[in-house]
C-alpha cells in the first residue's frame, strides 16, 4: 500500500503533527487525518522506502500472523497491570517483524506525545483497521482494554482462518489452470509445428487432414508467427482486468458477479455473513455506538454490494427503524441473521446472540469449502483430460488415416 507523508495541525492550531501513513490514495489520508481530529496542512508521496529493494528487504506490510501474536501479548500485559508505553516497548523491541517493530517505534513517539492509543494506531490505517481502531478507543475509554484486545485477537483469528481456507480452496484449480496454460502454449509453439511437419511430408502438402487438426495445426502456426505479439497482449489483457477489478467500479462489478457464481456465491455469501456477525458482535460489546459498529462493519465486510446495503441501513436505524427488520428488508442476509438479531435487540445481548450466528456460519464455511474441495479436484481432471484429449485426437486421427491410404 503506497506510503503518504503529511502535516497536520489540531483543530485547534496548538499542535502540530508530522508522520507518514499507509492509504490508498491522498483522500484516505485526509479521511484518516479527519477522523483523528487533525486539520492537514500537506500531504504528498512518501518517497522512503519505496523502491523495489527497499520493499523487497524492508517489507511494509504486516502479517496478520504478527498482529495477532502482538494483540494477544498486549493484552496479556495490560492485564498484568504492566504501563502500556512499557508494554509497547517491550513489545516492539522483542517483534520478529521488521514492519511490526518500525510502526510500534512510530506509535510509542505518538502516545509519548500525548496521543491516546487508538489515536495513535489510527495514523497507520494499513495495519490496524477501523474495527481494531474503534474497538481499542472504545476499551480505552471504558477502562478495559485488556478485555478489548482479547477479543480482538480471537476476531483477527477467526478472520486469517477463513481467508486461509478459502485461499487453500482456490490454490489447487489456479495451479491446475497455470499448468494446463502452459502446456497448451508449450505444445501449441513446440510440439504440433512438429506434428504438422511430419503429417504434411507422410501424405504430402494436399494431404486431406480432419477438421479438428487444421483448427490445431491453424492456431499453431498463428501462435508461432504472431508469439511476441500474442503473449505480450494476454499478459497485458489480464493487467488491465486486475487493474479494473481495483477501480471503485471494476470492484463492484466483480462482487456482483462473484455473488452469482455457482458453487462459489455460497461460499462468499456464508463469509460475509460470519464476518459482519462476529465484527458487529465485538464493537457492540465493546460499547461502540450502533450507528457507529454499522459503519465500521461495512467497511469490514470485503464486498461492496453489502458494504452499500449496510451503509443505507444506517439512514434507516437512524430514522428509528430496528437493524433487524432493516436487514431482513434487505434480503442479503439470511433470514436467521434477522431473526437471532431481533432476539438480542429485545433481550440486550446483541453481541452474545450474534456471536452464535457467527460461530454457526464460520462452520458452514468449513463444510461449504471441504465440499467444494472435493469437487474441484474432479471437474479439474476432466478440464484438463479434455483439453489432452482433444489435441491426441487431432494428432491421431490423421495418422490413422494415413496408415489406412498406406494399407490400401
Amino acid at each position: 500500500m503506497p506510503q503518504f507523508q503529511y502535516t497536520a495541525t489540531s483543530n485547534d492550531g496548538k499542535k502540530t503533527t508530522k508522520g507518514v501513513m499507509e492509504a490508498m490514495d491522498e483522500a484516505g489520508v485526509l479521511q484518516a487525518l479527519k477522523k483523528q481530529n487533525l486539520r492537514p496542512l500537506s500531504v504528498s508521496p512518501s518517497k522512503v522506502g519505496t523502491s523495489f529493494i527497499d520493499k523487497l528487504l524492508n517489507p511494509s506490510k504486516v502479517k496478520s500472523d504478527d498482529l495477532v501474536i502482538f494483540t494477544r501479548q498486549l493484552s496479556a500485559m495490560v492485564g498484568a497491570g504492566v504501563p502500556l508505553m512499557r508494554s509497547l516497548n517491550a513489545l516492539g523491541e522483542h517483534s520478529e517483524s521488521p514492519a511490526l517493530k518500525k510502526i510500534l517505534s512510530e506509535i510509542v513517539t505518538d502516545v509519548e506525545a500525548g496521543d491516546a492509543l487508538g489515536d495513535a494506531l489510527a495514523k497507520h490505517p494499513g495495519t490496524f483497521s477501523d474495527v481494531y481502531v474503534n474497538m481499542v478507543r472504545a476499551g480505552e475509554a471504558a477502562g478495559i482494554l485488556d478485555e478489548i484486545l482479547k477479543r480482538l485477537a480471537l476476531q483477527q483469528e477467526k478472520n486469517a482462518t477463513i481467508r486461509k481456507k478459502v485461499k487453500g480452496a482456490m490454490t489447487y484449480p489456479m495451479v491446475l489452470m497455470f499448468i494446463t496454460v502452459v502446456a497448451f502454449f508449450g505444445l501449441m509453439l513446440f510440439v504440433i509445428p512438429q506434428i504438422a511437419g511430419i503429417l504434411t511430408s507422410l501424405g504430402g502438402p494436399d494431404a486431406k487432414l480432419p477438421v479438428i487438426t487444421q483448427i490445431m495445426i491453424g492456431i499453431s502456426k498463428f501462435i508461432l508467427a504472431w508469439w511476441f505479439i500474442v503473449i505480450p497482449v494476454a499478459f497485458g489483457c489480464m493487467f488491465l482486468l486486475l487493474r479494473y477489478i481495483k477501480t471503485p467500479k471494476g470492484r463492484k462489478q466483480f462482487h456482483f458477479i462473484v455473488l452469482r457464481v455457482p458453487a462459489v456465491k455460497g461460499i462468499i455469501r456464508k463469509v460475509i455473513v460470519a464476518r459482519f456477525a462476529r465484527t458487529f458482535s465485538a464493537l457492540n460489546g465493546a460499547g461502540v455506538s450502533i450507528i457507529e459498529s454499522m459503519t465500521v462493519t461495512a467497511h469490514a465486510l470485503g464486498n461492496v454490494i453489502y458494504e452499500e446495503s449496510l451503509i443505507n441501513a444506517v439512514e434507516k436505524v437512524k430514522n428509528g427503524q430496528q437493524l433487524s427488520k432493516v436487514l431482513d428488508e434487505e434480503g442479503l442476509y439470511p433470514p436467521i441473521v434477522s431473526q437471532m438479531l431481533a432476539v438480542g435487540e429485545e433481550t440486550g445481548q446483541t453481541d452474545t446472540v450474534l456471536i452464535k450466528v457467527a460461530e454457526f456460519y464460520e462452520e458452514e464455511v468449513d463444510t461449504a469449502i471441504n465440499s467444494l474441495s472435493s469437487i474441484i479436484e474432479p471437474i479439474m481432471i476432466v478440464i484438463m483430460g479434455s483439453a489432452v484429449g482433444l489435441i491426441a485426437a487431432s494428432v491421431m486421427s490423421p495418422i490413422a488415416s494415413l496408415a489406412q491410404n498406406i494399407k490400401g
